[in-house]
């Protein structure tokens, strides 16, 4: 398919506004509860390939991107790696609270965009949600929409296998970096096929093969290293994604 078809076939009508994306996690506090939060962030920056923390590192901290993107990600004991997410501004990047007693991070996070970073500490945190109980609650909110995310990633790699997994990354990916181009969706993130592969616990050369079939039905195609996604519609099929909940803004998201 060329370049320049119709931005109607692309079903633009099923993505999400790009400006309401990501409002993360602010959009979960009030104002006021907010700000108590950024009260008792410490800024640091870290340039591209650096390291906020690694798997296995005491969680003493909490870190909120101000801007950048970090990608977490996991270890097997064999050796392999896979990809949970890559994070963006607005996003919070913490592990289960595990009441007072501080556990251990399950996954690596690595800064792929030069990022600004809050850091929170743990008992800092403890202190604001003592004080102030409604800070608590907007926090587990938060949390729970957190675990959905995962939950519904989980649904469609069991339920629909690796070619559901990958389907359901390009329109995660594209809800959450996506940008709306003349013909059609462009992710704004640069994604090998090892990358992608990494993402849904596959091999580059079985992503290589689905995608090629992906291209070779207008699907989508590849331009400077970014993917383009002419039609959303097939992907949604094969993950079956209309009967994703109502909350698909936040859920569905890489």
């Amino acid at each position: 398919m060329g370049i320049n078809c119709p931005v109607k076939e692309t079903g633009r009508e099923d993505m999400h506004n790009p400006s309401e994306r990501n409002k993360g996690i602010a959009s979960f506090f009030s104002q006021k509860q907010f700000d108590q939060l950024e009260s008792v962030m410490v800024p640091m920056r870290i340039n591209t390939g650096g390291f906020l923390f690694w798997e296995g590192d005491i969680t003493e901290n909490l870190y909120y991107i101000r801007s950048g993107r970090v990608k977490l990600r996991k270890s097997t004991e064999d050796g392999k790696e896979y990809i949970l997410t890559v994070l963006q501004a607005g996003d919070l990047i913490c592990e289960t609270v595990n009441g007072y007693e501080a556990s251990q991070f399950s996954f690596t996070a690595e800064v792929i965009e030069n990022a600004e970073i809050g850091v929170i500490s743990r008992y800092a945190l403890e202190t604001l949600m003592l004080h102030d109980g409604s800070i608590a609650l907007s926090f587990m909110n938060w949390m729970t929409v957190s675990h959905r995310v995962t939950q519904s990633k989980f649904r469609d790699l069991l339920l629909f296998g690796k070619p559901g997994a990958l389907a359901s990354t390009l329109i995660r990916l594209s809800n959450s970096y996506g940008v709306m181009e003349s013909y059609g969706i462009r992710i704004d993130m640069k994604l090998t096929h090892s990358d992608l592969a990494d993402f849904i616990g596959s091999t580059r050369e079985s992503v290589n093969r689905m995608l090629n079939e992906f291209k070779e039905e207008g699907i989508l195609d590849f331009r400077y290293g970014k993917i383009i996604i002419y039609k959303l519609k097939p992907l949604q099929e094969i993950c079956q994604c209309p009967t994703c909940p109502a909350c698909t803004k936040e859920v569905c998201r890489i």
